[in-house]
């Protein structure tokens, strides 16, 4: 059983790094065995949540532009993860299970802009909210919030292939991942990336850094 999901409505703690990667072999091997276990005694499944729930919930942030949306799509995708585990398959090479979560998300979010049209998306260049961290000073947090509402701009001048990309590249997936996750062929991915980030680039000069998460983006905790 999932754990209660944190309450992130008065704290929010930078997202300093990605999501681990399960490119080392090592762990995408520990990553299998929990998985294993998981289908049979679901309070297995914890170390996979904790890995990847900020990874999660800052896609679906940036999906969404709505911290509490965000928030309830992340347990969704949770439990819905969880409930589909004795159906997954095991994909050597293509980062089985993170691209395996991620195609999860991603449908969920999708269905979910299909149902509730007043969820915000990045379509919307001002849709980022405006979020308070208590351990940042005034003049911090308006700074990191214009970072967030520049970055929400200039993602939203991509094509929608490109911003597909973004999103999920600023999660942590590597190429492979991305490609299993959108169904999409490698070097399709690394094209959109490539024209993607030169077109960031273009925009935000040398403060965009390529798969780093973006300054005073919020987390699930």
């Amino acid at each position: 059983m999932l754990a209660a999901a944190p309450d992130h409505r008065h704290r929010e703690r930078q997202a300093d790094r990605p999501a681990a990667a399960p490119g080392n072999p090592d762990l995408a091997a520990a990553e299998l065995a929990i998985v294993r276990r998981a289908r049979h005694h679901p309070e297995a499944f914890a170390p996979l949540y904790e890995r990847y729930v900020d990874a999660v919930f800052g896609y679906c942030y940036r999906r969404t532009s709505d911290r509490e949306a965000a928030a309830d799509l992340t347990h969704q995708i949770f439990a819905r993860a969880l409930g589909a585990l004795p159906g997954f398959i095991e994909r050597p090479g293509s980062g089985s299970f993170r691209s395996w979560l991620f195609t999860i998300a991603r449908n969920l979010v999708i269905d979910t802009h299909r149902t509730r049209r007043e969820t915000a998306s990045l379509d919307d260049a001002g849709g980022h909210l405006a979020l308070r961290d208590p351990g940042r000073s005034p003049e911090d947090q308006a700074i990191a919030n214009e970072q967030q509402r520049t970055l929400a701009a200039a993602i939203a001048t991509l094509t929608e292939g490109q911003r597909r990309v973004v999103e999920l590249r600023l999660a942590g997936l590597t190429g492979p991942e991305i490609a299993a996750t959108l169904d999409m062929d490698l070097s399709a991915v690394k094209s959109a990336q490539f024209r993607a980030y030169a077109r960031l680039r273009e925009r935000l000069g040398e403060s965009f850094a390529p798969g780093a998460p973006a300054q005073g983006e919020p987390t699930h905790a």
